[in-house]
């Protein structure tokens, strides 16, 4: 028999403290409808700013400010820049008063492009625009996973151990939570370039059930238990699966099961010590799929000839007048969205995607796997040296995941007198579940750093994350983070 755990995960993070001398807290909202206004960008400083969260909130330490200005300004596609006293505050409004355009602003600016012409531009100043140095950047990471169970049915259909019947199978089954959520949140230093990286976490938050994990370790032992008594050790498991069958020595997945047995307490004493290594190959994918790279998914550039452009209209973000551009795809592409193209350097500095149908799926054989969900935005400022790097990266990355097909676990051994069949558990699989896993990145501050800086940064490959049971609004009492949203806030542990 094998041995069944099952581990939950959830991490998560949280805030910024409110109301202490050395914060700048506000909010930012429309001036005539008093709704608020998301990834608004607040500049703080050259090369250096914070955006609002989905709720259009930002806190920030006025002593992190690298080169002190009297004022912050506030901008935001379609609106007016407002500049505003920089004093410590607390729960502040802004409001920001829409733009008026006019489109002459734009034809004594630039000259008159078909949008065709527009994206050809883009294309052509790609390597200019993106072509960024080596930086040192001041990074906020946060990761959010969403599971939700649809069916987990085992359907057990024969065992001839026992203690391993249809009542035990069911439980283990009620046992998985139909729904779990974790949040892992970073602050830290982000080396490199578009290709290479290192990262040094200055500190890190996990919001996740540790209770979640107890009685699935009770059903473990007891499957461990049953397994031991039950299974000779010289025997060997032959695993079916439909017509697809293979052997396993119960030796060596004893062995496996005490490292893992192993690995799992050392974890939950010492928490992740993989945690750094993980966090900055997550950040590495988000920039491989930023739209320019050869790789990325988003393949609206390199593709560009299988999407429909229209040039819909102007607008400002951050001082640049920028085309505003839909898209959608042309016969079996994956996007649709909205390009922001400066006028002047045809550089991209915002882009909304969302995919209009599955990016991937696979089915056979009983098994199911689709793409389901591949949507979020790119934010890009200009560095010190004039080319484009991003300030804000959102992705969410969802999947449906199924399981329809029988399985037998036969146990044999051929060092007892006559038939070797020892011991059979048959089951009938129908396992349907969903994944959300939405990553946030935000550059508050970046500068650039030579080959030899670069060679030179240690990282610190052993930092453990901070383990919370539930939002702690002190935690990042002594860091810049973007504000977290309702449902981080809101996290708790329930005893």
């Amino acid at each position: 028999m094998l041995l069944i755990k099952y581990t939950l995960s959830i991490f998560c993070l949280f805030v910024i403290s409110i109301g202490t001398a050395q914060n700048f807290s506000a909010k930012v909202i429309d001036q005539d409808t008093g709704e608020p206004i998301p990834y608004a960008t607040i500049e703080t400083g050259p090369n250096q700013g914070i955006i609002t969260n989905e709720e259009g909130e930002f806190t920030f330490l006025l002593d992190q400010i690298k080169q002190p200005q009297d004022s912050i300004y506030i901008s935001y596609m379609g609106y007016e820049t407002k500049g505003v006293l920089l004093e410590p505050q607390d729960s502040l409004e802004i409001s920001l008063v829409p733009k008026i355009f006019e489109l002459k602003e734009v034809y004594l600016t630039t000259e008159v492009l078909n949008v065709d012409e527009i994206i050809e531009r883009v294309k052509e100043n790609v390597e200019d625009n993106y072509m960024v140095d080596l930086t040192q950047k001041k990074i906020f990471f946060r990761q959010s996973e969403f599971n939700t169970v649809k069916k987990m049915d085992f359907g057990f259909k024969k065992s001839t151990i026992e203690e391993l019947d249809k009542k035990l199978i069911d439980s283990i089954a009620d046992l998985i939570p139909k729904k779990s959520s974790y949040y892992k949140e970073v602050v830290g230093d982000f080396y490199g370039d578009y290709t290479q990286h290192k990262l040094y976490v200055e500190k890190a938050a996990e919001l996740y059930d540790k209770n979640s994990d107890i009685s699935a370790e009770g059903i473990g032992k007891e499957m461990e238990r049953i397994f031991n008594e039950n299974v000779k050790k010289d025997s060997y498991l032959k695993i079916k699966s439909g017509i697809f069958g293979t052997k396993v020595q119960v030796d060596s997945i004893i062995k496996e099961n005490e490292e893992a047995k192993k690995e799992y307490e050392e974890r939950a004493g010492n928490g992740n010590k993989f945690f750094q290594e993980q966090i900055k190959n997550r950040i590495s994918d988000l920039y491989e799929q930023l739209f320019f790279h050869e790789d990325s998914k988003i393949d609206i550039l390199d593709k560009s000839s299988r999407y429909n452009f229209v040039l819909e209209n102007y607008t400002v973000i951050d001082g640049m007048t920028v085309y505003v551009i839909p898209f959608t795809p042309k016969g079996g592409k994956d996007f649709k969205g909205t390009l922001y193209v400066n006028t002047q350097d045809f550089g991209i500095v915002r882009l909304d995607f969302q995919n209009v149908k599955p990016i991937k799926k696979f089915s056979l054989l009983g098994l199911t796997f689709r793409n389901t969900i591949y949507r979020g935005k790119m934010l890009f400022d200009k560095d010190e040296n004039g080319a484009y790097s991003p300030k804000y990266i959102e992705l969410e990355d969802g999947s449906y995941f199924a399981i329809d097909r029988p399985l037998k676990v036969i146990e044999k051994n051929k060092h007892v007198k006559g038939r070797r069949k020892q011991n059979e558990l048959s089951l009938a699989l129908d396992i349907r579940m969903e994944q959300l896993v939405k990553y946030e990145l935000v550059v508050f501050e970046s500068e650039s750093i030579s080959e030899n800086d670069f060679t030179n940064v240690t990282e610190n490959t052993d930092v453990i994350a901070t383990y919370l049971s539930q939002y702690d609004p002190n935690f990042w009492k002594s860091h810049t983070i973007i504000e977290p949203n309702d449902a981080i806030e809101s996290f708790k542990v329930v005893e």
